[in-house]
């Protein structure tokens, strides 16, 4: 029963990450400044009395990775093409206010959205088509408002989409009983009367035919046939010829209601041979246990990198194709390699991925060959903050959970800006979801089994998995903190140092904390980031560098139970990454208060 006006000084809460005041009596506007709330992951203030319009700065939060719940209050005006910048949110509900104006296209950009309900507004115009290219659209409700046009064949060609409501509204055009909407009902289509088509309870659409149109016809096709004879036939042997060369590409897909969901775009077995050049070995980036990683460039100038999977492995490659097609149509984030389709035939099995121009972590920690560059501190600060986003988001937030197993520099890319994306899933593990109560044991429940898999790289692996523990989210923290020691220290954890007995955890821990001072200056010196700080400040490089050794250190800890969780350890480095974006306003000893 709160009344009163949503206070504007959560804005001062940097790390707020769900704000839910829904079911209230709030009335005034939405304050502007929610924006500034950059890892708000939920925000729900539904049903209240909030008026004016939303803001362009709530609007514009990329942060949310869940839902956006801004329904039954009184909010008018247009939505905001901010909205587009919502890249992870899963569901939007703005029904039940007084928006008017067009549906922005730029919702068409919010790419992991699963649902969307915009019903009891005011909203005019057609729906754009590009709401139903989204790729992981489940449910949409545009119902009473005062659209018009024909309804998209986007939405009906969808993959995805189970279940629709454009009810009372001014649609128009023919609907069939295809596609997504075979099995769709009238139901989801009242009150537009100028619909007709085959979806059960509708009107059919009957079409006028005079006598003038079969003459037409008639002689269209006395014209039509002799020229078909002549031209068409070749045309159609080379069709034939070329769908005997081509392969035929397999995309990722589920079975639902009898048809074949395909999401991807289609790239031919011989598109990428042209691409490659022949899968040439001066287009390799990348070699590991299950195959190779050529680069290649299509012929529209797109740059690719073709994972192709070694089919002589047997029944163990096939697993791994099948895992990572598995995990990578389930999971969709910012922080995570996205695929643009996949290749299977009996003896060719490939994955195709966006081609990332800054290469792995690995080349930058090791540059040799005019390959990749040294990154300075703030940079890798970031790029670790990446990585703990992308596996928070499976160990946490994931549709399915998943344990990646293979965390490690060549399995971190960097796009263009230096994001980091976490890829290579050939081992990961689905798990079962569990509360977050749960014992941690029960994280390990497996209904995609990888045994007789090793969980991991040498150097990396978690020493609970060789006493035979199965795998589990600890088991990733414990390799994120071995990649956070190893660019502390800028040595291998198979360096020889380390294959005389000792690990690389062992060897920061002995020298922790007394001993760390010619490491640190080491880092320092390697990454050589503190002329950019102003001189009253030349310590907080030094503090940074001590407390990413000393999370390495606790996500490196034997026992799991006392290890943090991913979830812990993204929120530690957000609070770096703010810190280092301002840090004349923060005092430098409050960098180790956590520790």
């Amino acid at each position: 029963m709160l009344s009163g006006l949503i206070p504007d000084t959560f804005a001062n809460l940097p790390q707020l990450r769900r704000l839910l005041l829904h079911d209230n009596q709030l009335s005034g506007m939405i304050p502007p400044n929610l924006g500034e709330c950059v890892n708000l992951e939920i925000l729900d203030i539904s049903n209240n009395r909030i008026s004016g319009t939303i803001p362009s700065e709530v609007a514009g939060l990329s942060s949310l990775k869940l839902y956006l719940n801004l329904s039954s209050n009184h909010l008018h005006g247009p939505i905001p093409l901010e909205l587009s910048k919502m890249d992870m949110v899963l569901a939007i509900d703005l029904s039940s206010n007084n928006l008017s104006a067009n549906v922005p296209s730029q919702l068409g950009s919010c790419i992991a959205l699963e649902y969307l309900n915009l019903s009891r507004n005011a909203l005019e115009g057609p729906i754009p088509s590009s709401i139903g290219r989204l790729p992981y659209l489940k449910e949409i409700d545009v119902s009473f408002n005062v659209l018009s046009g024909e309804i998209p064949e986007t939405f009906q060609a969808s993959s995805t989409l189970q279940k629709v409501n454009f009810s009372y509204n001014h649609f128009s055009g023919n609907v069939t009983d295809t596609g997504a909407f075979t099995s769709q009902t009238i139901s989801s289509f009242l009150g537009n009367f100028q619909l007709c088509g085959s979806v059960q309870g509708m009107k059919s659409c009957h079409k006028k035919r005079g006598r003038g149109h079969f003459i037409i016809t008639i002689l269209l096709s006395l014209l039509i046939t002799p020229i078909f004879c002549v031209v068409g036939y070749p045309l159609v042997l080379r069709s034939q010829f070329r769908a005997g060369f081509n392969s035929k590409v397999t995309e990722d897909t589920e079975q639902g209601g009898g048809r074949k969901e395909q999401k991807y775009r289609r790239i031919s077995h011989m598109q990428l041979i042209e691409a490659t050049r022949g899968f040439s070995s001066s287009n390799v980036i990348g070699e590991g246990r299950y195959g190779r990683v050529y680069k290649g460039v299509l012929k529209n100038n797109m740059s690719i990198a073709v994972k192709v999977i070694d089919t002589k492995g047997g029944g163990e490659i096939s697993g791994s194709f099948k895992r990572e097609c598995q995990i990578l149509k389930r999971t969709r984030h910012r922080n995570l390699i996205r695929i643009i389709t996949t290749c299977s035939k009996p003896d060719f099995k490939a994955l195709v991925f966006p081609l990332m121009p800054n290469g792995s972590l690995e080349n930058h920690l090791y540059p040799s060959h005019g390959l990749g560059h040294q990154l300075d501190l703030a940079q890798l600060v970031s790029i670790c903050s990446d990585v703990a986003e992308g596996l928070a988001y499976l160990h946490h937030y994931s549709p399915v959970k998943v344990v990646h197993c293979d965390l490690k520099p060549s399995n971190i890319l960097l796009d263009f800006n230096m994001t980091a994306l976490v890829t290579d899933f050939g081992i990961s593990r689905l798990v079962k979801a569990v509360e977050e109560n749960t014992n941690p044991v029960d994280e390990s429940v497996s209904y995609n089994s990888t045994d007789g898999l090793l969980c991991g790289s040498i150097g990396y692996i978690a020493p609970e998995y060789g006493m035979g523990r199965m795998a589990s989210t600890k088991g990733d923290v414990f390799s994120f903190g071995v990649l956070l020691l190893e660019i502390v220290t800028g040595k291998r954890p198979t360096d020889i140092l380390f294959q005389q007995g000792s690990s690389l955890h062992e060897w920061v821990k002995s020298q922790y904390p007394h001993k760390l001072e010619p490491m640190i200056e080491e880092t320092l010196r390697r990454c050589a980031t503190c002329t950019a700080v102003p001189s009253d400040h030349s310590n907080i490089w030094h503090d940074i560098v001590l407390e990413l050794t000393e999370l390495g250190l606790m996500c490196t800890q034997y026992n799991p139970s006392t290890r943090p969780t991913m979830l812990d350890v993204a929120l530690e480095f957000g609070r770096l990454k703010q810190f280092l974006s301002s840090p004349s306003n923060i005092v430098a000893e409050d960098v180790t208060t956590k520790c």
